[in-house]
């Protein structure tokens, strides 16, 4: 059996500034714009190079937009590899982008956390190389 993670859903409160920040903030590719109806889109975006994509999801209602920058209780929520930290980690501070833990040096690799848009926290890596 094969499987793999391909899309997690992200509670935005805005398509359109949501697609602004992840694609022009953190370099992330629009894959897909869809109107399904007057209200609802289904969009896509994926980090350069593959992997899990984000469907930005327009938060519908109050129970929703209490999630909005807080979909896992103020743990890091998504992990973005790279294999060049130095070099994304000076581009998104160049960007704005703001780090809530400084780089460190861990058994696994090279790691910041940093907030999105909406205040949801992220693992910035860059993995160790096996063997």
């Amino acid at each position: 059996m094969t499987q793999s993670l391909s899309m997690i859903a992200l509670v935005v409160r805005d398509y359109d500034e949501a697609i602004a920040y992840y694609t022009k903030t953190l370099g992330f590719e629009l894959v897909e714009d869809t109107v399904l109806s007057p209200t609802k889109r289904w969009v896509i975006v994926a980090p350069p190079g593959g992997g899990a994509r984000l469907l930005l999801a327009k938060a519908v209602g109050a129970s929703q937009e209490s999630r909005i920058g807080d979909q896992t209780g103020g743990r890091v929520f998504l992990f973005l590899d790279t294999d060049d930290f130095a070099r994304d980690h000076a581009l998104y501070l160049s960007r704005g982008v703001k780090f809530v833990r400084p780089p460190s040096r861990e058994a696994y690799g090279t790691v910041a956390v940093f907030e999105d848009f909406y205040g949801n926290k992220w693992d910035l890596v860059q993995r160790k190389r096996s063997g």
